[in-house]
């Protein structure tokens, strides 16, 4: 788990070695135990480095002949790789497989490659630059373009500091973030850096874009003929090499325990692998009503024989750190669970530089609550995807946001394959733009704003070959989804208590909201980024009425916005609390 950057100019251009400095240094939070560049022409590799895998020989970037290589990530399967392949390799590193199979392959040597990785090589032979990011988007990379040629980076706020694009927004993209909580497709919220898209590999030649490629995370076809005890089997062993494979570390590690069939399905396997007890962490909230997962937890976790780890998290607490944890969102998500994510991976860096953790659960096995209405026609009240926003109907709002579905129901078109059912159709969806722009995005900045690496089991190519073409009713039955995992963890970790209803993840931000709205709302207000998008006047009754649903997700998007805005756009450094920080001037 890396930060990497680069830049791949037009000929005759050399890289000015304080932008790369600016790169490298942007990006210091994701590798603090090292970094290194190449530089050879016109071009320039930079990596920081989190020492996880080969913590002797595993320094980067990695040569062999004429390529460089520079990765962030882990390559779970790189034993394999090796043996099967019979290459030879000078470190134990899981990212030098990856550059000699890109000597032999050519641009497709992704294609064997398993695990979360954005990577960089330099091909000095052909004069090209390729960078490939995996299939499901668990790790980020982004792309500018400038005069001189294009440049990279594992964060836009990297681009940004290096003086390489300035932190101009995108119209349709802010309307995205508002009704949305995340923007969509490879047009970021700033205009001018784009995403590598999940299993996009890209080839740059003389400082421009000459080719791509896509790798798909999900197979293709539509629902498979399988008797429920073959599911079982099948999925009991996709589970359990692919968490035997994401715990591939020569580092200490543990995981997010919450509540739901996720985590406890990550759990049982964990323990069943390991000798020592799983190290488990839980967080919870301050507010009587909110949804608090650490009874059921701490239940799973000592049938497990797991040592658990809880953390109360307060108003208090949430107020003191609100502006550096938004901060750390660069590629804005709005996602409230960035809260606790945040203050788990600073709990769990005390003791672990590697969690693993639930995300993709839901969407690979069909959980969503959306899934079971996309799966009914409109004449018999099933909805499309994600068809109504935050602020709908709430007229707060200077202006109704615009186009703010084109590009949901884009992603929708392509996800509608031949032969897939709705269900899987509104899986492929998420699995395009809410999994990698929302839910690993959160993952990986609020991780790695603490040094630590997340891991996510579920986003394998293995599981997601045993799940997603499995029948619809192995996947939803009687009003539940997940029915499959269920049934697994029923069978293998009854104490999970898996057929309970689903409880869904919430955190108390709208009653904290309301409960400081008298302080909050005209602080918010007063933000440029807020006062060009919202009527001021209708702020204050919003967070007046933040605990109720509707209203409290408005009132976050708005107070999320006015701290996103004050750093990455207006440049002021995270410092004090959200009052102290919205206050100064």
């Amino acid at each position: 788990m890396c930060g990497i950057a680069g830049l791949a100019l037009k000929p005759g251009e050399r890289p000015p070695v304080e932008v790369l400095d600016a790169l490298t240094r942007a990006l210091a939070h994701r590798g603090p135990d090292g970094h290194g560049h190449h530089v050879q022409g016109n071009v320039a590799l930079s990596h920081t480095r989190l020492a996880i895998i080969d913590l002797v020989t595993g320094d980067q970037p990695l040569h062999a002949g004429p390529a460089s290589l520079v990765g962030n990530g882990e390559v779970y399967n790189y034993r394999e790789l090796r043996a099967e392949n019979a290459l030879s390799c000078v470190t134990q590193s899981d990212c030098e497989p990856p550059l000699h199979l890109f000597r032999r392959d050519g641009n497709g040597f992704a294609e064997t490659l398993r695990g979360m990785y954005a990577i960089a090589i330099h091909d000095r032979a052909s004069h090209h630059v390729v960078l490939a990011r995996d299939p499901f988007g668990i790790k980020p990379l982004y792309i500018t373009e400038t005069k001189q040629g294009i440049a990279f980076a594992s964060e836009p706020q990297a681009l940004i500091a290096a003086g390489l694009v300035a932190p101009r927004l995108r119209a349709a993209a802010l309307h995205e973030l508002l009704q949305l909580q995340f923007t969509t497709g490879a047009e970021t919220i700033f205009e001018g850096i784009t995403r590598l898209l999940p299993g996009e590999t890209l080839v740059i030649s003389d400082g421009a874009i000459v080719a791509r490629r896509r790798r798909a995370a999900l197979p293709e076809g539509g629902p498979e003929t399988i008797t429920e005890e073959a599911a079982l089997a099948r999925l009991d062993t996709a589970l359990e090499q692919s968490v035997d494979l994401h715990q591939r570390s020569d580092v200490p590690y543990g995981m997010f325990l919450s509540g739901g069939t996720d985590s406890a399905a990550v759990l049982a396997m964990m323990a069943r692998l390991n000798e020592k007890p799983v190290l488990a962490f839980t967080a919870g909230f301050d507010i009587p009503g909110a949804a608090d997962e650490r009874e059921a937890a701490a239940r799973a976790a000592e049938v497990a024989g797991a040592r658990h780890v809880t953390l109360n998290v307060t108003r208090q607490e949430v107020f003191r750190h609100l502006p550096e944890i938004v901060a750390c969102m660069d590629d804005p998500a709005a996602d409230y669970a960035i809260i606790p994510t945040w203050f788990l991976a600073r709990r769990a860096r005390q003791e672990v530089k590697v969690v693993l953790s639930g995300e993709g659960g839901d969407e690979i096995f069909g959980g969503y609550g959306r899934y079971r209405s996309a799966m009914k026609p409109w004449w018999m009240g099933g909805k499309a995807m994600r068809a109504h926003g935050a602020f709908d109907r709430l007229d707060v709002l200077r202006e109704p946001p615009r186009y703010w579905r084109d590009g949901i129901e884009a992603a929708s078109a392509a996800a509608a394959m031949p032969g897939r059912t709705r269900l899987q159709a509104a899986q492929a969806l998420d699995v395009a733009d809410w999994l990698p722009n929302d839910l690993l995005t959160k993952l990986d900045r609020c991780l790695m704003a603490h040094a630590v690496e997340g891991r996510t089991p579920f986003l394998d190519a293995g599981v997601a070959a045993a799940a997603f073409r499995l029948p619809d009713a192995m996947k939803v039955r009687d009003g539940q989804g997940k029915w499959i995992l269920r049934q697994w963890l029923a069978k293998h970790f009854p104490a999970s208590e898996p057929f309970r209803k689903k409880q869904g993840f919430t955190v108390p931000v709208g009653a904290w909201i309301a409960e400081e709205a008298e302080r909050l709302a005209p602080l918010v207000a007063a933000q440029p980024g807020v006062a060009e998008i919202a009527r001021p006047d209708r702020i204050l009754p919003l967070f007046r009425a933040a605990a109720g649903k509707r209203e409290g997700f408005a009132a976050w998007h708005l107070l999320f916005h006015a701290l996103w805005h004050r750093r990455h756009v207006e440049g002021m450094p995270a410092q004090g609390d959200v009052f102290a920080y919205l206050a100064e001037r």
